[in-house]
């Protein structure tokens, strides 16, 4: 996508990954390539808007065809730039790699760590902090390669935990985090620890930022299946609930919303359907 091209879309898609526009399971993202495909020549933005880390969408970003898009990471704890989407006095940044310059709202990850050692043995809570875990661990919890685990591992702004105690004490480390600044959020495997940022918060800041370099607000569809995902689906203007085997509820104020049949990648496109054809008007053909 070139920097003219910016200038053109009238939209952006926000979209979790893990059990969105990737199979919770095995990571499949081809249901939704025809999609992706026709977004990418109407240089509409897709914006990966998810609790992986920097270094795992790196890759991924490239395997999608999204480089040249921004990406929430940490759920909202990280902000990816690439160039076109830099303010060119505030944000170049000549030592980044491929250009791209990261933002970084939440707490440093070392703090959260401390805090999270600190509640747990002060409450004798049990869970087990990503950080502590080995990466043979972390591939038996995510069924993600060596590779793949390692750069779930590479906290910058977050940090995942498997909770191992009840629901009472659950609240209790709920509510002592929240003295210190931190919220907890539930992922699709695990529970996230960061400061007070989320994906909602996350995507109001790119779209701020596209208005002041594009000099117009475009409409917004957000993405996604899990409770990490309500703070996004709320903030944008069209949002699709795609279903889940999790079981957790999806409560949305949201009153433009679209809940899928179909989950995964499948769902997704699904949801993006419902909004750009039946919603938006535009052609089931692929020349529109």
């Amino acid at each position: 996508m070139t920097q003219p091209a910016l200038n053109k879309p009238s939209l952006m898609v926000f979209t979790d990954l893990d059990g969105s526009l990737l199979d919770h399971d095995t990571y499949d993202w081809q249901p939704a390539s025809a999609w992706l495909s026709r977004l990418e020549r109407q240089s509409i933005p897709v914006i990966p808007t998810t609790s992986k880390t920097r270094s795992e969408l790196l890759a991924l970003r490239q395997e999608l065809g999204l480089e040249e898009t921004p990406f929430i990471a940490e759920n909202g704890a990280v902000i990816g730039l690439p160039p076109s989407w830099q303010h060119a006095r505030l944000d170049r940044d000549p030592a980044s790699p491929d250009g791209l310059v990261v933002k970084t709202p939440s707490m440093d990850v070392d703090f959260i760590r401390r805090r999270l050692d600190v509640v747990r043995e002060r409450h004798g809570l049990r869970f087990r902090r990503m950080g502590e875990m080995d990466v043979a661990e972390v591939r038996e919890l995510t069924g993600l390669s060596e590779s793949g685990a390692a750069q779930a591992m590479d906290r910058e702004g977050s940090e995942p935990l498997m909770w191992e105690d009840d629901d009472i004490k659950l609240q209790t480390l709920h509510e002592t985090l929240q003295v210190d600044g931190l919220r907890l959020t539930r992922g699709g495997r695990f529970w996230h620890v960061m400061g007070a940022v989320d994906k909602g918060q996350a995507s109001d800041w790119l779209v701020a930022r596209f208005e002041a370099l594009r000099g117009y607000r475009p409409q917004t569809i957000g993405l996604g299946d899990g409770p990490n995902d309500l703070t996004l689906l709320a903030a944008t203007d069209m949002a699709v609930v795609i279903a889940a085997k999790h079981g957790q509820p999806m409560p949305l104020e949201n009153p433009r919303v679209y809940r899928t049949e179909a989950q995964g990648p499948a769902g997704w496109s699904e949801g993006v359907s419902h909004w750009l054809v039946s919603e938006l008007g535009w052609d089931t053909n692929e020349s529109s």
